[in-house]
């Protein structure tokens, strides 16, 4: 990244937020991909992907059946297979790139320029290879495992195979055409905005003004009046735009439903599990496996964490909070001693490791709890059992839990 971008980044983000500079941040290193946003490399690398992209459709558009007919199937195949990959490689590269420089500072207009440059760049010459794996899963099942005998071939059954799981929910060429065209004016669109507006927003915390990630991050301070304070400004500023909100989740919502209802999902999470490619029932199979446990862990873990604060709820600032169960007067970073905890929890570390050292014995780096020998659950961890589930917060933040 161009030094010059970096020390602006860094002193565009201290004077939003009412800190002295820190200077030149560090970055991730993206050198391996582009030497930065005007590496000559990326034009050229561009204008490569879209002259082969070109060639790619004259040479196979409309042709796969005919490939997967003639006697050396599978190496033809094979080789168009491999040319996909190679420019499918190129684009993930140039993507990747200003994907990573974009989220590196949302706010940054040129680096908002250069995403957008590179996204509309990239749907434009995709849009020449979108036919390769419609066509090859309009191929006859019998015909393609006859050509994935064939070792070069075999090589890529996995993403055959995967790509093939598509088949039931493809729609017709031109209608698949105008989806990924419309996709950058769409829900990309939208998805951006709501990066772009989230990272410029502020958040007033006492006599600070700060951006959402160190507003974020003093959830965690250990000091309850600063955890509710930034809780607050977070409430208030969230509040604001609260009408853009819920313009861009209610347009991302319809997008999706006319997407699943075109292709012929049946449940909103349709398309996610055949992405993830993951059977529904085994991810119903989770979800209720976790709100079976609710009461027993989530329920539990913020009752319990509720008593060493000394409150009855816990309110929804103190659910981060870390250092706080040190007492309000938490040791600093960088101090080498500890201060006790408080007297609930240092009460249940002691019962812990005393039935811990009573019921366990250690054989080499491996440990076995004798069943005969363990203390019953009453004894081990009474107080657990006595929390009632109604101490947590509320039924919204039970859910989130």
């Amino acid at each position: 990244m161009p030094t010059r971008v970096k020390r602006a980044s860094a002193h565009r983000a201290a004077k939003s937020s009412g800190v002295p500079s820190l200077g030149s941040l560090p970055e991730w290193n993206l050198a391996d991909l582009y030497a930065g946003l005007d590496d000559p490399r990326i034009k050229r690398d561009l204008d490569r992907g879209a002259a082969e992209s070109l060639a790619f459709e004259r040479d196979y558009k409309g042709k796969l059946a005919t490939l997967a007919d003639a006697p050396k199937a599978g190496a033809a195949l094979a080789e168009a297979i491999k040319r996909y990959e190679a420019l499918d490689d190129l684009l993930g590269r140039l993507t990747s790139y200003a994907g990573l420089v974009h989220a590196g500072d949302t706010a940054d207009p040129a680096r908002g320029k250069f995403y957008a440059d590179v996204q509309e760049r990239v749907t434009a010459v995709s849009t020449h290879l979108l036919f390769f794996t419609l066509e090859l899963n309009r191929l006859d099942d019998a015909k393609l495992e006859v050509a994935m005998q064939h070792d070069l071939l075999a090589h890529y059954r996995p993403w055959i195979e995967d790509i093939r799981r598509e088949k039931p929910y493809q729609l017709e060429d031109r209608i698949e055409r105008l989806f990924h065209e419309k996709s950058v004016t769409g829900y990309s669109a939208w998805t951006r905005l709501f990066d772009e507006t989230i990272a410029g927003l502020r958040f007033k915390v006492g006599p600070k003004v700060l951006a959402i990630e160190p507003t974020l991050n003093l959830l965690q301070d250990p000091r309850g009046a600063t955890r509710k304070a930034a809780a607050q400004a977070l409430a208030k500023t969230f509040g604001e735009h609260l009408r853009s909100f819920a313009l861009i989740t209610n347009v991302l919502a319809k997008d999706k439903e006319i997407s699943d209802r075109w292709r012929g999902f049946a449940d909103v999470a349709d398309a996610r599990h055949l992405s993830n490619r993951v059977e529904p029932e085994v991810v119903q199979a989770l979800v209720q496996a976790v709100r079976v446990a609710y009461p027993r862990l989530s329920h539990r873990y913020y009752a319990l964490k509720a008593s060493w604060f000394g409150k009855k709820r816990l309110p929804h600032w103190d659910r981060n909070a870390i250092a706080a169960i040190f007492g309000e007067n938490a040791p600093s970073a960088g101090t080498r001693h500890r201060r006790p905890c408080s007297r609930p929890m240092a009460h249940s570390r002691r019962r812990w490791r005393r039935s811990r050292n009573a019921s366990s014995r250690t054989i080499g780096s491996t440990r076995r709890y004798d069943q005969a020998s363990r203390p019953a659950r009453s004894r081990i961890r009474p107080s657990l059992r006595r929390i009632p589930t109604c101490c947590s917060t509320t039924k919204a933040d039970r859910a989130m839990s």
